[in-house]
């Protein structure tokens, strides 16, 4: 089967590596001169690393396995850890937070290089229901038996299929970068919790440490000075809990990207025709539970699964749809209700006082209810160990 696949990130990228282990012909289309390795870095959840395994994708010595989450409020009182290292011998598959580019490098190790057409921006989709073709700006036409948009937010696979859903502001964003701290960054990731926001530290593996601080963002608003920025970020998270102010310090201008959160109404339908959507190209949401490429790579497995076990492609992408639809808009839900940054919400679940409530959840509680988390957006990990 001829394979088209629209968008070489990390979804579009698995993809192309899986569809071409399955025997397919394979081309994916990437409007970029060559494969994005912006942003900082990403934690992948059992679910993802498990399905990164198996699409034969190597993971030693990528980034940092970690063995817990561990969550303190703004004036560094412990409020619950979450034994990271123990789901990962019951998933059989561990958490690591590794650069984006990294993972990328990975994703495509192997890959024959004629499988991208770089510079190749998508313009329009004809798809009959036995066929597809797609447009290029260049006035190029890729003819293929199967379309996958894994073109991300702003997707033009999914504005040809249903029409204009534009992406716009959630009202928060993420000032993030990976730096070389002064201090070691360990195997455990830390989120601190305030009324001013969020202030998160995932080690990335040799001795690198993303940092993330989530805040309210006005719609609309324009580009920020980092110099700038960091004196406001040093002057409002300054007082916090060891080591904020340590890691605010050393950073300098350079070490800062703002990354606005956006999302789309998804689509009642994920697929039409021979063309389907996965990814953010059909339920992006904000990145507040670290799902977002994990729900990626589970669209790339049940798709797969999909098609390997029924023959008719217009039927497997129907089964691919229901299988994946419930846990998507579930990952898409809680991570909308977890934006609690900054504003009256923030003050009442993240001041000090409320989280001393939550000095009563054990930590084996908290591990459990983080478990329970992780199986509920997973269609891989529903399904069992293999498939």
């Amino acid at each position: 089967m001829r394979v088209l696949i629209v968008g070489a990130g990390i979804a579009g990228v698995a993809a192309a590596r899986g569809f071409l282990a399955a025997g397919h012909e394979v081309t994916v289309l990437e409007r970029a001169p060559a494969l994005r390795e912006t942003g900082c870095a990403i934690m992948i959840w059992n679910n993802g690393t498990t399905i990164l395994d198996d699409l034969g994708v190597r993971t030693d010595g990528a980034g940092q396995r970690l063995d817990a989450l561990e969550i303190r409020s703004s004036r560094g009182r412990p409020v619950m850890v979450m034994d990271i290292a123990r789901l990962s011998a019951e998933f059989g598959a561990p958490v690591i937070s590794l650069p984006r580019r990294l993972l990328l490098d990975r994703l495509a190790e192997g890959l024959p290089p004629d499988v991208f057409r770089f510079g190749a921006r998508v313009t329009g989709l004809a798809d009959d229901g036995r066929a597809v073709r797609v447009r290029t700006e260049e006035g190029e036409e890729h003819p293929a038996d199967l379309v996958i948009g894994a073109d991300g937010v702003n997707s033009q696979v999914r504005t040809a299929l249903f029409g204009s859903r534009p992406a716009r502001p959630t009202g928060t964003a993420t000032w993030q970068g990976l730096i070389r701290p002064p201090f070691d960054p360990g195997s455990r990731a830390l989120l601190f919790l305030g009324p001013q926001g969020d202030f998160g530290m995932n080690p990335s593996g040799d001795g690198m440490l993303q940092w993330l601080i989530d805040f309210r963002h006005r719609p609309g608003a324009g580009p920020v000075r980092p110099d700038l920025a960091l004196a406001a970020l040093r002057q409002r998270y300054g007082a916090w809990a060891s080591p904020v102010p340590e890691l605010l310090a050393a950073l300098s201008d350079k070490d800062l990207e703002l990354f606005p959160h956006r999302r789309h109404r998804a689509p009642l339908r994920w697929r039409r025709g021979r063309s389907v959507l996965i990814g953010d190209a059909v339920h992006a949401m904000p990145p507040m539970l670290a799902q977002g490429a994990g729900q990626g790579l589970e669209d790339v497995s049940a798709l797969l699964h999909a098609l390997a076990a029924e023959p008719d492609p217009a039927s497997a992408l129907d089964v691919y749809e229901g299988s994946r639809r419930r846990q998507a808009a579930l990952a898409s839900a809680m991570a909308t209700r977890a934006v609690a940054t900054g504003g009256p919400r923030a003050l009442l679940t993240q001041s000090e006082w409320a989280l001393r409530g939550a000095l009563a959840v054990p930590d084996r509680l908290a591990t459990r209810m983080l478990r329970n988390l992780v199986r509920s957006v997973s269609t891989r990990l529903a399904a069992g160990v293999s498939r």
